[in-house]
């Protein structure tokens, strides 16, 4: 399944997609780094700067700033607006919560989409007043959102498992769905944030 981005930053626009397998959102070349920037890491001593998309380049760059920087206790997740390979994503989501590594959103900074599933792979998960979270529906390929898809779908498991491994309620994936359309984008209310266990603190 593919989280794939298009994202704006002089608009605050947000157009990625959650979703599955050989899904992909309207709107974006995914094969083309044109346009967006892969995630890269500024280490600050224990903390990690997270920004850019995330693709399949993901794991490269985490192992290699994590091997180089073992000291790192937390991702702080400055602009993350999404994934152009959600398989990748979720990789290396895993590795974060294996290594009881800490997620962090600064006030100023913004997660979406697939950035919002990275974070969720903190063992403490804090923001800062201030930090948007923004979920929506995935798209497949052609266009269709995941809202639309059966519950019962297989496009819907590797979310549903990786959330069940993560400790987050399966209503959170349900409500990304509901949320807003592929095109779209909802930001969290702190009442939603909390009511879905986003954060630990």
């Amino acid at each position: 399944m593919l989280r794939s981005l298009a994202f704006s930053l002089a608009l605050l626009i947000f157009l990625s997609a959650c979703g599955g397998g050989g899904t992909s959102n309207i709107g974006i070349d995914t094969g083309s780094h044109d346009t967006y920037t892969p995630v890269s890491f500024t280490v600050e001593g224990e903390k990690a700067i997270m920004k850019g998309t995330i693709d399949a380049t993901l794991k490269n760059t985490l192992d290699t700033m994590l091997s180089n920087n073992p000291a790192v206790k937390t991702i702080e997740m400055l602009e993350v607006p999404g994934s152009a390979d959600d398989e990748a994503n979720l990789v290396a989501a895993r590795i974060i919560r294996a290594r009881a590594i800490s997620t962090h959103v600064p006030a100023m900074g913004h997660i979406a989409s697939g950035g919002v599933d990275f974070y969720l792979a903190g063992v403490m998960r804090t923001l800062d007043e201030g930090a948007k979270v923004g979920v929506h529906s995935w798209a497949d390929g052609d266009g269709k959102a995941g809202s639309s898809y059966p519950t019962d779908h297989t496009d819907h498991k590797q979310y549903l498992d990786y959330y069940t491994e993560m400790g987050i309620p399966l209503e959170f994936y349900w409500f990304t769905l509901s949320a807003a359309a592929p095109e779209a984008i909802h930001y969290m209310t702190p009442e939603e944030i909390d009511r879905y266990g986003v954060t630990t603190n």
